[in-house]
């Protein structure tokens, strides 16, 4: 027998339970425990790999705590949380250290949840770890991954909405009429400015990585499964500043229900990183857009010049 009767265990109403007197009770509930952990950690991973990165729950009002008896052989401690974001949104707050879930036994370390972005993340084992991707439905109709292009260490980031069909031939984002204008923006504002960088000095990348059916708005759970790799890019990375190109790009990143036009222009934060929000270039595309246009290289000069000066 494992010490004596363990005499009261905390409910939820605060009010003792008595007389729990089975033998190797304590033994029992470190299995059970050792279990729920093993059957959450499986299931948070299934959540991860469809790219649900936020879970929320109601903050506990009380703690729940059960020992054993003699040694302490099994402590387990649930404490009041707080509802918590992670993840690819944020709002214009750092964000929180990463969520783990700790179960602690006698002579056993803590089970630790895996991180979303592990620990020295590359964008090598990122794309890796992406493979052959068929998580979501975009995969059934693409010719090619489309990753990312440009300075792995770059300052600056551009997020833009999806691959076209261009990018998906040649597996290289924004390489298509709306890629070109883009270029054309980076160089020539840069050159114009005295600010000494072309595309290649910069990281591009787009929320989902495989071309939806006739180009297209990518779906809500399309983003969300691949907004897994997209957080692991930028937190890979690290950049000065981000640009998202568009309102995908803009939803994705900052999970704002507002319209771009009132978001773009200011500076907002992602994770702490400065990120602007400005036109897709295939919007400026449009004959109509002349207005349009002016504020996109107005914008892209505001971001070039906190970068880079």
């Amino acid at each position: 027998m494992l010490g004596a009767p363990l005499e009261s265990v905390e409910t939820g109403s605060g009010t003792p339970a008595t007389g729990i007197t089975s033998t190797g009770y304590a033994s029992t509930v470190e299995t059970e425990a050792t279990m729920m952990a093993q059957q959450l950690r499986a299931r948070l991973e299934f959540y991860r790999d469809l790219g649900i990165d936020t879970i929320y729950r109601k903050p506990a009002n009380v703690s729940t705590r059960v020992e054993a008896p003699a040694s302490g052989e099994l402590s387990i401690t649930a404490s009041p949380s707080h509802e918590s974001r992670s993840g690819v949104h944020s709002t214009s707050e750092a964000p929180a250290a990463t969520p783990r879930l700790a179960v602690q036994a006698a002579g056993k370390s803590d089970i630790v949840l895996p991180a979303i972005a592990p620990e020295d993340d590359t964008l090598l084992k990122i794309r890796e770890d992406m493979g052959d991707c068929r998580r979501c439905r975009l995969c059934e109709a693409r010719k090619t991954i489309v990753f990312g292009v440009g300075n792995e260490g770059a300052k600056l980031v551009f997020v833009g909405e999806g691959p076209g069909a261009d990018e998906d031939a040649q597996g290289i984002p924004f390489v298509g009429r709306a890629g070109q204008l883009l270029t054309q923006m980076i160089d020539n504002t840069a050159a114009k400015e005295g600010i000494p960088i072309r595309r290649d000095d910069v990281y591009i990348c787009n929320v989902v990585k495989c071309r939806p059916p006739e180009n297209r708005t990518p779906q809500p759970d399309e983003m969300e499964i691949c907004g897994q790799f997209l957080y692991r890019q930028l937190m890979a990375i690290k950049p000065k500043a981000i640009c998202a190109l568009g309102a995908t790009a803009m939803k994705a990143l900052l999970n704002s229900k507002l319209g771009i036009t009132k978001m773009r222009g200011e500076w907002q934060k992602w994770n702490g990183i400065p990120l602007m929000i400005t036109y897709h270039p295939s919007y400026l595309l449009r004959q109509y857009n002349q207005e349009a246009k002016r504020h996109a290289w107005e914008d892209l000069k505001k971001v070039l010049h906190y970068v880079y000066d």
